[in-house]
């Protein structure tokens, strides 16, 4: 089975938008920064809509994304898509396989048998494993 390797580009941490926090990854992400829930919320998310709440955008990047290195400076605590990234859900979509494709750099020598195949194994229960 072929094996993602991140290029540690930084393109899957731009945008306008980030992604969702938990409650669990609020706080893992606050206790590793040093700061309390309320503090970590002022200073590092947005409130998208009722109940949704994403880290900021600086720059057009997650704004732990540290644009020198392409390394995500909260790596040990990231939230869990992150650390499934480009194996989230949509992935397993031959178009949206197509489209994640197009801009993720580990995934140039990716063929769609290669995703059927990385799906087949998460289907048995291998569980994820951290990509980057």
């Amino acid at each position: 089975m072929k094996k993602f390797v991140c290029k540690q580009c930084g393109i899957c941490c731009a945008g306008t938008s980030t992604i969702s926090l938990s409650p669990h990854e609020i706080e893992r992400i606050s206790r590793f920064l040093g700061l309390s829930k309320k503090e970590f919320l002022e200073k590092f998310t947005v409130l998208k809509k009722p109940n949704r709440i994403e880290m900021k955008t600086q720059n057009g990047y997650c704004i732990f994304l540290d644009q020198k290195t392409g390394l995500c400076k909260i790596h040990p605590v990231k939230p869990d898509i992150c650390k499934r990234w480009p194996f989230i859900p949509a992935f397993f979509d031959k178009e949206n396989f197509e489209i994640i494709k197009s801009f993720c750099r580990g995934l140039e020598d990716f063929t769609w048998e290669d995703v059927l195949d990385i799906k087949k194994y998460l289907e048995k229960g291998e569980g994820w494993t951290e990509t980057g």
